[in-house]
């Protein structure tokens, strides 16, 4: 894919977010790679409904390499580094503070991946990054930290981190863990209890469903 066409997706996406509620006014980032030594990021303040060609920033991976920004990328382009480094099979990352999914980042509920087909498959693996300054390198250390053996991230009291190979999988993602959240929520606030499917069937799902195979998780 050329830097036109990945910078193209990034602005659909970004708006897509908007008009799903998953992302509001300034808050939040989004990158994806261009080539095995770069990324474009979304420019430091940049709204994502309206992404303009040069509220896109391309990067490279390696932070030593001295760059005379036009643009100042996103103060969170640590933790993009960070993901990058780690997973070199991701290519896109989707950071928002959409509500239920922050709501439960500020609070020590757990996510059920277990629930119905698509939180078993886009839920699979979900981690929790301690708070740490938006920006900062502890929280590009934490999200360092967890990258690898999970494929959403819940950033305590600050928001969510999601990645895929894709612009269409990581925003699938981050639609279920909005709902997944919603439903979480509402469930308790009227008193239903939720079933979770054993992890039992949770493997022959991912499996046998005749779905994309998942990643091939290590522990």
């Amino acid at each position: 894919m050329s830097i036109e066409q990945t910078r193209q997706e990034l602005q659909d996406v970004g708006r897509r977010m908007v008009e799903l509620g998953l992302a509001w006014g300034n808050a939040g980032n989004i990158s994806a790679r261009t080539d095995d030594a770069h990324f474009l990021i979304t420019a430091s303040g940049t709204r994502l409904e309206a992404l303009a060609d040069d509220d896109l920033v391309e990067c490279p991976l390696d932070s030593s390499v001295a760059v005379n920004y036009v643009r100042k990328p996103s103060k969170e382009l640590p933790m993009h580094r960070a993901v990058y480094e780690t997973r070199p099979d991701i290519n896109v990352i989707l950071h928002s503070s959409p509500f239920y999914s922050t709501l439960i980042a500020c609070s020590d509920e757990a996510i059920p991946g277990n629930g119905f087909i698509e939180s078993m498959y886009y839920l699979e693996r979900v981690g929790r990054v301690p708070y740490a300054h938006a920006g900062s390198a502890d929280l590009g250390a934490g999200v360092r930290a967890q990258a690898a053996g999970a494929n959403v991230l819940l950033l305590e009291n600050h928001g969510v981190l999601v990645y895929d190979t894709t612009v269409r999988e990581a925003l699938m993602a981050l639609q279920t863990l909005e709902y997944t959240c919603r439903m979480l929520v509402t469930a308790k606030s009227a008193g239903i209890a939720l079933r979770p499917l054993p992890p039992e069937t949770v493997q022959d799902f991912l499996d046998n469903a005749g779905y994309k195979p998942r990643r091939a998780w290590k522990g």
